[in-house]
């Protein structure tokens, strides 16, 4: 059973930025208010003078016709994505920048004589095995004997089973495990039973024909890994895995049924388990798992593990054995001798995704650093790098930000007085962390040892899955954290009710304490705002303010909410990012939902916070044209073919130029800003303009 730790989360997905400055603006030929006295903008903000990258600027493009163009065409035609990313925008910049800071505090903690065991000893350790090639490449494949032994003895089906549950092999498995705060009693933690086993993103790379050109070069690959790993008949077992695995894909859920959270939510005793999916020998493996004492489980993709259940054992424990084996030399790659991890580096990132060059071993290492010892590092991180003023800001944001929408539910004509009740109580309720957690993990039950990169990496997996389950039985701990600080993203967990913004995120383009007032409305208040309207989003609304999974709509402003998430869901739906790869608004919807009524109510924030005087103009700009072009700024990014072809696929939110463009046709006071009309492309007619929250 495979280990993994999901929060119940919806998160923003990384997009970066340049710097450089140009006041020319061409938005003032449509804009006569954005002509009026210039004022100057020494307000010393780290991009441009106020914000903004007028540089990045493209003059020839009219706003109303492609608005993402508009703010960022230059850098979109000029950059050049670094060789060791599929993709580069405004997070990869703070990306970057976070991971520079990590690896000096990592540095900075092996450098003393930390006394053995100590915080910094096991940061030093592991950063310096995980960088020790050559000791990886000497030790070669047998640091995999003892865990090649356990799979080689397995006779039975209840033998296979109870490996897939030894967090110490963490197996991958057909049927994956989760801790998580149980969405109809959210004081309590539950066990989430998930489909999982698929080497490739997702079902459609097994079944689609647009991927069809993927699957001999993953069956290459899976020969290869066996190949290099030892394994005999390489193959003939690469062809029955890649047989397995097809057949488990055909009975998965596509990704946007896995969204719906009024179908994974299937509550089962364990006798109840036991009778549903029979295939698999339950008791083997949650007892090996550390999950023998629990009596009841979330099942989420109901009739799909039931399935893989049968599919379990339906396959012969031959196959399993070459399936186990294979999947621990793929997900341990990058410890074990580099043929394999240049191999994996090839299949998953170069052909996957379109990534030329793989990253320098330093900057893998600090990310495996974050893995196995994250808050560690992040209570250095915001020691250093987090100025108390910054999250004293973003506490005054914030709650402008709830302001703001509590007074649009007030105003919503399509809802109900009943449910602007709840909603309003759903919001009053809402949780902001921002920056770092309260409570800091404990990483002294984690074992490093020096020399030993693989060794490690299976101790970091057990140690969080230990942890995982050791919140079973006790309460539901509210500081706990599902992001490092040092992370760029921010995340709302409906069962808990809380929107979360790490310290790395809270850097320019997002957030600069120096920038113009509407460049961070459109920025991180932007961001704010997408993040509780996750909590209203069409997942997101099923919950209530105590995170409790329930329905507490009316019929009919459900049915009016769902006209017009529909209305929306038809406007994607006709986005076609590359030839024949449309975006599939069921499974975007929830992101969608977040950007367009996050910046409608960045925008309503952002006005409440003038006082209802008027915005000075800079440069030419008036405030609402800086706070749009704040938002396009914030989404700039250029993606490889193969790696947006990937996203739309299975990412659940929309490619960054419709992140823009599809955002501010929606909304009015766009369209007053820049002057846009029928004769521009992006131009939708008031009535086919969706407004939800």
């Amino acid at each position: 059973m495979k280990k993994i730790l999901l929060c119940g989360v919806a998160a923003l997905s990384l997009a970066a930025c340049s710097q450089n400055t140009d006041t020319n603006n061409p938005a003032t030929e449509k804009s006569e208010t954005s002509t009026t006295e210039k004022q100057s903008a020494a307000l010393g903000a780290a991009l441009g003078d106020w914000g903004v990258e007028l540089s990045d600027i493209d003059a020839d493009v009219d706003p109303g016709d492609d608005f993402y163009q508009f703010v960022n065409g230059k850098w979109l035609e000029t950059f050049e994505i670094p060789d060791e990313f599929s993709n580069y925008g405004s997070f990869t910049v703070l990306f970057e920048r976070s991971e520079d800071r990590v690896k000096k505090i990592i540095e900075e903690a092996a450098s003393g004589n930390a006394p053995e065991g100590s915080l910094e000893d096991k940061i030093g350790d592991f950063y310096a095995a995980y960088t020790d090639v050559d000791t990886i490449n000497e030790k070669g494949f047998s640091v995999l004997d003892d865990d090649f032994a356990k799979i080689d003895a397995l006779n039975t089906h209840e033998d296979v089973a109870r490996a897939m549950g030894d967090p110490r092999i963490g197996a991958m498995s057909p049927v994956g495990a989760f801790i998580s705060v149980d969405s109809k009693k959210t004081d309590q933690y539950i066990t989430y039973l998930t489909q999982y086993g698929l080497g490739l993103p997702n079902r459609d790379y097994y079944l689609d024909a647009k991927f069809a050109d993927k699957r001999p070069k993953y069956v290459a690959y899976i020969e290869k890994a066996l190949t290099l790993g030892g394994v005999d008949d390489a193959a003939a077992k690469a062809s029955a895995i890649m047989d397995l695995e097809t057949r488990m894909a055909e009975v998965h859920w596509e990704p946007a049924k896995r969204r719906n959270r009024d179908l994974t939510y299937n509550l089962k005793s364990i006798d109840e388990l036991k009778s549903f999916a029979p295939g698999i020998p339950w008791d083997a493996m949650l007892e090996s798992a550390g999950l023998a004492d629990q009596t009841q489980f979330v099942v989420r993709e109901d009739d799909a593990i039931a399935n893989l259940a049968q599919i379990f054992a339906d396959t012969p424990v031959e196959t399993w054995k070459a399936y186990l084996k294979y999947h621990l030399l793929r997900e341990n790659a990058d410890v074990l001798p580099t043929e394999l991890d240049e191999a994996s580096f090839a299949f998953f990132d170069t052909e996957l995704r379109g990534t030329p060059k793989q990253r320098e071993r330093w900057k893998r290492a600090v990310a495996a650093v974050n893995s196995a010892l994250g808050e560690a590092v992040g209570k250095v991180y915001v020691e250093k790098y987090f100025p108390a003023e910054s999250k004293e800001q973003m506490q005054d944001l914030v709650e402008n930000l709830r302001r703001a929408l509590d007074e649009r539910i007030t105003d919503l004509p399509w809802m109900s007085e009943a449910t602007k009740v709840e909603a309003h109580a759903k919001l009053e309720k809402f949780t902001p962390k921002i920056g770092y957690p309260d409570k800091w993990r404990d990483y002294s039950g984690l074992i490093v040892t020096e020399g030993e990169a693989y060794e490690n990496a299976r101790n970091a997996v057990a140690f969080e899955w230990n942890y995982s389950i050791s919140r079973l039985g006790g309460p539901v701990d509210k500081t706990e954290w599902g992001m490092n600080p040092q992370r760029v993203n921010a995340y709302y967990s409906p069962p808990r009710n809380e929107i979360v913004f790490p310290a790395a995120i809270l850097q320019e383009p997002f957030f600069d304490p120096h920038a113009d007032p509407a460049v961070n409305y459109g920025g991180i208040g932007a961001v704010i705002g997408h993040e509780i309207g996750h909590g209203f989003d069409d997942q997101g609304r099923k919950s209530d303010g105590d995170g409790i999974l329930r329905d507490w709509w009316t019929k009919e402003d459900a049915e009016n909410f769902s006209k017009l998430t529909d209305k929306l869901g038809e406007q994607y739906a006709s986005y076609e990012p590359i030839d024949g790869f449309f975006i599939n608004p069921k499974l975007t919807m929830g992101e969608n939902i977040g950007d367009v009524g996050g910046l409608a109510m960045a925008y309503h924030a952002y006005k409440l916070s003038l006082n209802g005087q008027e915005a000075p103009v800079i440069d030419g700009y008036t405030g609402d044209q800086r706070f749009f072009m704040a938002w396009a700024q914030v989404w700039k990014r250029i993606v490889r073919e193969e790696a947006l072809k990937n996203q739309i696929a299975s990412d659940p939110h929309s490619p960054a130029r419709y992140r823009v463009n599809g955002v501010v046709r929606n909304m009015d006071a766009w369209y007053d800003a820049f002057d846009v009309t029928e004769e521009d492309d992006l131009y939708l007619p008031p009535e086919d303009r969706v407004e939800i929250w």
